[in-house]
């Protein structure tokens, strides 16, 4: 049974970090990639970052390039978002999503399986 559960959410002041975890499991991690997704509410699902954790690669949308990092550890199946330098409008339900393809997208529909979301709130 695949599952993806997330944590490491809550409240940060501005120009504060998180580390968001996505365990995995029920899959072989080499074989998805994996990407993060954030909601606000009253907006659309919109994509963040995924990684390809068999080699390495990622993508960024540009409204977090250069703060947000995404990495992959397959020894424990997990995948992490590090985020720095957060801030007001990065508040959201933050998910993690598995797709069955190396393929990166940040297109929400193009992934099969999802987590149940952790809040994240940048506030002072």
């Amino acid at each position: 049974q695949v599952q993806l559960v997330e944590s490491g959410g809550g409240l940060v002041q501005p120009g504060g970090s998180l580390r968001l975890s996505c365990a995995t499991s029920g899959f072989t991690l080499d074989d998805y990639s994996i990407g993060w997704f954030r909601q606000a509410p009253g907006e659309e699902r919109e994509g963040v970052s995924c990684t390809s954790v068999s080699d390495g690669s990622t993508y960024y949308a540009d409204s977090v390039k250069g703060r947000f990092s995404i990495s992959g550890d397959n020894a424990r199946n997990m995948v992490y978002l590090q985020m720095n330098s957060l801030k007001p409008e990065d508040t959201a339900v933050y998910y993690c999503a598995a797709r069955l393809s190396w393929y990166l997208t940040l297109q929400p529909d193009e992934y099969d399986y999802w987590g149940q979301g952790t809040q994240v709130t940048v506030s002072s």
